[in-house]
C-alpha cells in the first residue's frame, strides 16, 4: 500500500498531520520574497560571470513558479489533481503558441518590409 502523504500539497485539508494553512502560506510567501530578492541581487551584482546572469535569472524564475504552484495553487502529482495539471499544461501551450506566433509574424513582417530608401523613392514619383 502506498503512503498517501506524498501525493498531497502543503496545506491540503485532507492530509493528516499537515501544518496549518497559515504556516504553509507564510512559508510560500517567505520563499517567494527570498527568490524575488535574490533575482534583484543577481541582476545587479558584479560577482557573477556576465553571461551567467541570464541563466541565473531563468533558474530563479522557474523556482518562483514552482513555489507558486505548490504553496499557493496546491498543484501536485496526486491523482486528484489531474485536471489541474492538464489545465495548467493547456494554459502554457496557449501562451507558448501566442508568443511564438507573434514572434513569427513580427519576424516575417520585418523581413518583408520595404527598406526606408525604397519608401522615399516611391514617394517622390
Amino acid at each position: 500500500m502506498t503512503d498517501i502523504r506524498y501525493d498531497r500539497a502543503p496545506g491540503d485539508a485532507s492530509a493528516a498531520a499537515e501544518p496549518s494553512g497559515v504556516l504553509v502560506y507564510t512559508t510560500g510567501l517567505a520563499l517567494a520574497v527570498l527568490l524575488t530578492a535574490t533575482s534583484f541581487w543577481v541582476a545587479n551584482t558584479t560577482l557573477l560571470w556576465g553571461p551567467g546572469v541570464s541563466i541565473g535569472l531563468i533558474v530563479l524564475a522557474i523556482a518562483q513558479m514552482g513555489v507558486h504552484l505548490v504553496f499557493f495553487l496546491h498543484v501536485t502529482t496526486g491523482p486528484d489533481n489531474t485536471n489541474n495539471v492538464l489545465a495548467l499544461a493547456f494554459g502554457l501551450l496557449v501562451v507558448f503558441l501566442v508568443i511564438a506566433g507573434s514572434v513569427w509574424i513580427m519576424t516575417n513582417l520585418n523581413d518583408n518590409l520595404m527598406p526606408p530608401e525604397m519608401m522615399n523613392m516611391q514617394m517622390r514619383h
